[in-house]
């Protein structure tokens, strides 16, 4: 019997979500503000890398007006370590200002004020809707990209046809963490090159071939 999309994405999330009852973005922040500004260092860039970096940045800035004192120098001094860095701290000064000038020194709750803001992309803004404010957003990354369309739940050419296509199938009680169980399980188990399809809670009802096997270990060790 033919399954839908939808009734798919319901065993897959069902799934995820037993594995990892409250998934949680992995960028360290301390308010609405920073997680913006981890959001915008983070592009091209892992997790970790920017975590390193705003971890000492995030203990003297963590308002518009305080970034804009440290000025652009300063600011690339914190960040040099991730790609893009120059440019970044450009973006950074750049929509604090923005802030400053047109929202209050506050994030606005809005995806097009958001995406106004320079360095801002749809992805960005859906992650800080998501995370900072609760909407039901999903996010496409490198991970999403892949793991959705591996398990099925989506095809296309564009993170904007992939982001599509999931809004209308991943099931309403799933949607506010969808794209933290995706990003997840991309960046842990369904990796890009050899996927660890023998570790998956979602192998039974996922598409993808040929299924990778567990390494065996060599003879002689256990």
């Amino acid at each position: 019997m033919k399954v839908s999309k939808r009734e798919k994405a319901e065993a897959i999330f069902k799934r995820l979500a037993a594995a990892i009852p409250a998934p949680k973005g992995e960028l360290e922040h301390v308010n609405p503000y920073t997680l913006l500004v981890a959001v915008v260092l983070s592009a091209q860039a892992t997790d970790k890398g920017v975590n390193k970096a705003t971890g000492p940045l995030f203990k003297v800035v963590q308002t518009p007006a305080e970034m804009v004192k440290l000025g652009e120098a300063r600011l690339i001094d914190f960040i040099k370590t991730i790609g893009l860095f120059r440019m970044k701290a450009k973006n950074v000064i750049a929509l604090s200002k923005a802030l400053i000038e047109n929202h209050g020194s506050e994030v606005p709750r809005d995806r097009e004020a958001l995406q106004a803001l320079p360095g801002v992309g749809r992805k960005t803004a859906n992650v800080v809707l998501n995370i900072a404010f609760g909407e039901p957003t999903i996010a496409v990354d490198t991970h999403v990209f892949r793991v959705a369309q591996r398990l099925g739940l989506a095809k296309g050419k564009t993170p904007n046809e992939i982001e599509d296509q999931l809004m209308k199938v991943v099931p309403a009680k799933y949607m506010q963490h969808a794209h933290h169980w995706l990003i997840l399980h991309g960046r842990y188990t369904c990796i890009a090159r050899n996927p660890k399809c023998w570790d998956c809670v979602a192998s039974d009802v996922c598409p993808f071939k040929p299924k990778s096997k567990a390494p065996t270990a060599p003879k002689g060790k256990t």
